[in-house]
């Protein structure tokens, strides 16, 4: 892992792009922008604040810049995140790449003054961020990066295949919305009394005692896995279980069944059921996926993600460069958000204003 920055001008000819990573979560989302920057000779820097849980994702050869020093000096032309916040003081043109689809969570449709790019995935999100713009940034339809992979085969996506059928579990870490507490002593039985393969994978802020149970239940019918990088998963898995998470939408783009407990908007397109011990009958419907299903699967995902070329991260950096060109002097002023401001600032350790 580097941390050797050279001092960049913005005058030379290389694009540098800083990725700004909280979650493990993101390395899904910017890898495959990585390969995309990389192609095009450019240069990519992380900066993931110390003692955060995706430290351990990060790979030898990646250049890490350690402190808001390093990052102003490898100078970046644009910033990226995954998340909903990024520091307003890094340099370069703020870009949000996010980290799932509308799950039906609150705020998920919020101009939060931060960004001055977002790169929305379909035309349901760009309908949704561009009815709120409020000048100050943005929107262009690019496709999702995260999901390049998962339209070519993954060389891990053999490590999790069986011959039996496999279930993914991957629930969300909303203590109000999570499946985890309801689901797990059905799960348990299930993984003794079917011949079905588990694939359990918890969300990255899931609690020390979520954690705990699952990987109790470690056996040759379930395995519980931790990664930055869940295309394999989904490539592997024939149906997903999960409750109110995006990644309903990401596994359902390959017209897979999806079953969902307790989602709080629930549609045509996933099976949704209310009661634990239910669990078993939805998975058997789940397997047989009715014409029906497929049908609406497919006209949900012409709405979330059309893109099926595996271009995104093309597309999402043509965006980039193109603001980058510009300038952002057409944008309206940011509203001023003292108290996130602050608080970022006081992680980070950094109270200059510039």
């Amino acid at each position: 892992m580097l941390n050797q920055v050279d001092n960049n001008s913005k005058t030379d000819n290389q694009m540098r792009y800083l990725f700004y990573v909280t979650l493990s979560y993101s390395f899904s989302v910017l890898r495959p922008l990585e390969k995309a920057i990389n192609k095009r000779g450019g240069k990519v820097a992380w900066f993931i604040p110390k003692g955060s849980e995706a430290e351990k994702f990060l790979k030898v050869d990646d250049l890490r810049l350690l402190d808001v020093y390093q990052v102003k000096q490898f100078n970046p032309h644009a910033t990226l995140a995954p998340g909903n916040f990024i520091p307003d003081f890094f340099p370069g043109v703020k870009v949000q790449v996010f980290h799932g689809f509308d799950s039906g969570k609150k705020g998920k449709f919020n101009i939060r003054g931060f960004f001055d790019l977002y790169c929305t995935q379909g035309p349901n999100i760009t309908q949704g961020f561009s009815s709120i713009n409020d000048g100050t940034c943005e929107v262009v339809e690019t496709g999702w990066s995260k999901l390049d992979p998962l339209f070519s085969l993954h060389p891990d996506t053999h490590q999790f295949k069986s011959d039996k059928p496999v279930i993914l579990y991957a629930p969300t870490f909303s203590p109000s919305l999570t499946s985890t507490y309801a689901l797990y002593p059905y799960i348990k039985q299930l993984a003794q009394s079917r011949d079905w393969q588990w694939i359990v994978k918890l969300h990255p802020k899931a609690t020390a005692e979520e954690i705990e149970m699952f990987k109790g239940l470690t056996s040759d019918k379930l395995q519980f896995i931790e990664t930055g990088d869940v295309i394999p998963l989904l490539q592997a898995a024939d149906v997903l279980l999960s409750d109110t998470s995006s990644i309903l939408a990401e596994f359902a783009l390959q017209e897979k069944a999806v079953v969902a407990f307790n989602n709080r908007r629930p549609e045509e397109w996933m099976i949704n059921f209310q009661q634990a011990d239910q669990l078993e009958n939805m998975l058997d419907n789940a397997f047989q996926r009715s014409e029906t299903l497929l049908q609406n699967i497919t006209t949900h995902c012409n709405a979330i993600h059309p893109y099926q070329d595996g271009l995104s991260s093309e597309r999402t950096l043509d965006a980039i460069d193109k603001l980058v060109a510009s300038g952002t002097d057409h944008l309206k002023a940011k509203p001023f958000n003292l108290i996130r401001r602050l608080k970022i600032r006081k992680k980070l350790k950094y109270y200059r204003w510039s």
